[in-house]
């Protein structure tokens, strides 16, 4: 009796586990990955919105490939050579979320901006796709390009939901999520709260703006020390890899094992600090 009852119950559980993939929600659009859709958002904040995640990955890998064969005829050592191909690849994303780091730091700022110019148009009786399609020319200079696309696309099409979703993927950023999503559903529900809504969002925004400037100023000095740590000792290694005999040391099976060993420490270590040092951040909720 106990096996039937235990082999039901995985089964079950199983059926369970597969039911996301066999039985699909319907009337839902498929959704990317979490980290497929992380680095979308990463490269259309970073500037680079057109360009496909496949190209980003192979212009990665050429970018290590090089990296390693220029290590490997400077210094001769395929370890180092294998470390600085991996180190190469990971340039290019490594730039892209810095470029989108600030990028998603200016947008902070200027929401509240944006949520103040939405509630004067509100309040001076214009309709919300004109209000949204108004801080093409008298929103933040940083958001105006992709506002204006908004303009463009209603005009095209009078569609407000669908030139929301639109200029949501083009902003990708959790506080515009929020403020397009509120103003959708005050275009399809209707009310008149939504000055006092955008108000109360905009000082919300402000206030975390404060808080996290105060914070990452604080914790500065964390990411500065994990990058000091990542690069001194490797720089000295490379230095002391323009010796033959330190070369041929690091040649044997011993060294070689010491600079892997190193490495994956110098990652873990790195990762540590950025971890001690990282702010949380929001998620995108409403793609």
């Amino acid at each position: 009796m106990m096996p039937w009852v235990l082999g039901t119950t995985l089964g079950v559980g199983l059926l369970l586990m597969l039911s996301p993939w066999l039985w699909p929600r319907v009337g839902r659009t498929a959704q990317q990955p979490a980290l497929l859709a992380k680095a979308r958002d990463e490269l259309t904040l970073a500037g680079y919105p057109s360009v496909s995640l496949g190209v980003a990955a192979a212009v990665a890998v050429l970018i290590g490939a090089f990296a390693g064969f220029i290590t490997y005829a400077a210094i001769g050592l395929p370890v180092l050579a294998v470390i600085a191909a991996a180190v190469g690849a990971g340039v290019l994303p490594f730039v892209v979320h810095g470029r989108a780091t600030v990028r998603r730091d200016q947008n902070r700022a200027v929401w509240p901006d944006v949520v103040d110019h939405l509630v004067a148009s509100v309040r001076a009786g214009m309709a919300l796709p004109e209000s949204v399609a108004s801080l093409a020319e008298f929103g933040p200079p940083a958001t105006r390009s992709a506002f204006a696309q908004f303009e463009v696309e209603y005009r095209r099409n009078g569609n407000f939901g669908a030139s929301l979703d639109a200029l949501k993927s083009r902003l990708a950023d959790p506080n515009a999520d929020r403020l397009l999503e509120t103003l959708r559903m005050a275009r399809e529900v209707g009310g008149t709260d939504l000055p006092q809504v955008l108000r109360g969002l905009a000082s919300y925004l402000r206030d975390d703006q404060a808080v996290r400037g105060e914070v990452r100023a604080r914790q500065s000095w964390v990411r500065n020390a994990a990058r000091l740590g990542v690069i001194a000792p490797w720089a000295l290694l490379l230095v002391l890899s323009t010796k033959r005999e330190t070369v041929v040391a690091f040649s044997t099976p011993a060294g070689t094992s010491l600079i892997v060993v190193g490495f994956v420490l110098t990652l873990v270590a790195y990762r540590v600090m950025i971890a001690i040092g990282r702010l949380p951040g929001e998620r995108r909720w409403f793609r």
